[in-house]
């Protein structure tokens, strides 16, 4: 039976109970608005009845106030960081195409290619009727050359902003490596609370925070796995084993994590890459860290598709042969050396090696087609490539299907290596004002001084650069080949960077070829038609409108061309990214469901537990009341 004292026991639990209630609930008040906070809730049972040797069996012993946790949904956890790892991915894109859709717009705002185009060959019609107008060339020549710096300009902000992308890759890997950081010493302090018998709500609300964070950059997988007793293990020791895994491999162990850091690429995957890119690795074992997994997504992800992306327009090919430090290919998917973008010195991969090649030598065909390369590497070529190689796909950088940076600016060399290469060869067919044989108008300015592509061999027939004629012997027989080398005055090395007016002809613009030479006339080779005549000028202008020059259209027709790619891919982050802002909202409204402070509701907490601790108050009253009763006035 229990003791005559026993309700003030019971009433006692109720006070302690509904004084945590309430203490709780002021707690979720005072964090309505603290960002990653979980509502927490006192949880309450019925104390263990004591046994009484009555009819009635066991008495109850009032409340117990067994702990005060969180609310939280794992599930949507996961939802949440899924979808935020598909979000960073888009929204990434979605800042950068915006910027690079602003470098080819042609409006009333900005001048771009349609316009300067059109006045350029405007000013080439004028000459028509002014061949030997000194002013009238010179606006032409002004205006080719205010083309050029177009190109010149957009060549050098997309250069800049593959360089800004790169830094912020660094910045992202630091940021991943100092978000493992804190989730390493959140598990410590975690654990050492709640091995002790307490719940670490606020420390669990500081890591969820963290790896809502760390979900945007990459795809994450987390689990929180409790550790037992190894002799007992239905006995859970209160401690937890918290892991962090990117691509199956872990970031985050527990009380340790891997680090990542940026290495400098060897070199370049693209022609138009600027040098010191960055790439990936674990710190401590060295081995590449990739961003290309199949579920990988992220704003790391998108950072690299922006700044490598080629659109799988980079050079492949079978290897035929591998041999000290050689390595050729034939059947490459680049033939046309308008489109070619290897970089002089770069990387190829074959059977998962990368190698560093510093030189490399294209052979062609007789219309000039690239038919078979050979890159010469840094180092002798490893075993593993001599014995394997032979028959295996060789890359050069990476293919990579998406639109980004290189993608662009090797269209614009594209483009530009079309139209120059015909621009040229027409004006080379020509005399100018003092009688000379034409020369080159468009030519590159590189770190070799200026280039006018004066081919060694053009075919009779098709009029084609073909390359630089060389001999050999083969079976005792003499063979003559065609070979394009990373050094050769080719049109290979004419770029959206590097293009500009020739300087001999932006000094003197009678240099300029308006008329056919009598040895290219064929109706009427003697004619003397006078060297300030216009009769090259018909075949000229027909490269604005007439002439298939790029992409099976006009030279006029490139910006349609290249703005649809950026104005699709540009649309497709925007609607994504918008999309992916809608989930969030509604996860996060779920989440908030479930594990956010409503107030309204912790008002009303706040009255009930009230209610119910004052109520335990007025038990205790009459209990007094009852011992008085008892102690004072009864004759015991």
């Amino acid at each position: 039976m229990a003791s005559t004292f026993f309700g003030l026991n019971i009433a006692g639990t109720g006070l302690n109970a509904f004084q945590a209630s309430i203490n709780t609930t002021a707690n979720n008040i005072s964090n309505v608005r603290t960002e990653g906070y979980s509502k927490q809730v006192t949880n309450l049972s019925a104390s263990s009845a004591l046994r009484a040797f009555e009819r009635y069996g066991s008495v109850g012993t009032g409340v117990s106030t067994d702990s005060v946790t969180r609310v939280r949904d794992q599930y949507y956890n996961e939802k949440y960081w899924y979808n935020q790892s598909a979000y960073g991915y888009y929204n990434e894109k979605n800042y950068y195409m915006a910027q690079i859709e602003e470098y080819f717009k042609d409006d009333s705002v900005n001048v771009g290619f349609s316009s300067l185009f059109g006045e350029m060959f405007n000013s080439l019609d004028s000459l028509k009727t002014n061949a030997g107008n000194t002013s009238v060339r010179n606006q032409f020549v002004s205006n080719g050359q205010k083309l050029c710096t177009y190109f010149n300009n957009t060549a050098t902000m997309l250069q800049n902003q593959q360089s800004a992308i790169n830094d912020e890759i660094k910045t992202q890997i630091d940021f991943i490596n100092s978000s493992a950081n804190k989730i390493t010493i959140l598990n410590k302090q975690i654990n050492l609370v709640e091995t002790t018998g307490g719940i670490a709500n606020e420390l669990r609300d500081e890591r969820e925070k963290i790896i809502d964070e760390l979900s945007e950059v990459i795809t994450i997988e987390v689990e929180d796995t409790p550790i037992t007793n190894s002799n007992y293990p239905e006995m859970y020791t209160g401690a937890t084993s918290y892991t962090v895994k990117v691509n199956g491999q872990l970031l985050v162990n527990n009380y340790e994590y891997n680090a990542l850091e940026t290495v400098s690429r060897a070199g370049k995957y693209n022609q138009s890459d600027i040098e010191g890119l960055y790439d990936i690795e674990w710190k401590e074992s060295g081995m590449s860290f990739s961003v290309w997994g199949a579920d990988q997504r992220g704003s790391l992800r998108s950072l690299f598709e922006l700044r490598d992306g080629n659109d799988e327009q980079n050079m492949r090919g079978t290897v035929a042969e591998a041999k000290d430090s050689v390595l050729v290919i034939e059947d490459p998917t680049i033939t046309d050396i308008d489109n070619l973008n290897l970089p002089e010195q770069g990387m190829v991969e074959v059977n998962n090696t990368k190698l560093a090649y510093d030189s490399w030598e294209a052979e062609l065909d007789e219309e000039g087609k690239i038919t078979k390369v050979t890159f010469n590497t840094t180092d002798p070529l490893p075993n593993k490539i001599l014995e394997t190689a032979t028959g295996r796909l060789l890359t050069v950088g990476q293919t990579i299907n998406y639109k980004g940076i290189p993608y662009y600016q090797n269209q614009m060399s594209s483009f530009l290596r079309s139209f120059t290469r015909e621009f040229n060869r027409i004006e080379k067919t020509g005399q100018d004002l003092y009688g000379n044989a034409g020369i080159a108008t468009f030519v590159a300015n590189d770190v070799d001084g200026e280039k006018d592509f004066v081919s060694d061999v053009v075919d009779p027939e098709t009029e084609k650069e073909v390359g630089l004629k060389t001999e050999y012997e083969e079976a005792g027989v003499t063979k003559t080949k065609y070979v394009l080398t990373d050094s050769d005055e080719s049109y290979y090395r004419l770029t959206a960077a590097n293009i500009k007016i020739a300087e001999a002809i932006g000094y003197d613009p009678r240099l300029i070829s308006t008329t056919i030479k009598k040895e290219n006339n064929p109706d009427n080779p003697n004619a003397d038609l006078g060297i300030d005549a216009a009769d090259l000028l018909p075949s000229l202008l027909k490269l604005e409108h007439d002439t298939i020059l790029y992409r099976g259209g006009s030279a006029d027709e490139f910006l349609q061309c290249i703005y649809a790619d950026v104005t699709v891919d540009t649309q497709e982050a925007q609607v994504f990214t918008q999309n992916h802002e809608n989930i969030k909202k509604a996860i996060q409204n779920q989440r908030d469901s479930i594990s956010g402070v409503d107030e309204d509701e912790e008002a009303m907490n706040l009255m009930k537990f009230q209610n119910a601790y004052n109520l335990s108050s007025k038990v205790i009253s009459v209990l007094n009341e009852m011992y008085n009763q008892l102690i004072l006035n009864t004759g015991v």
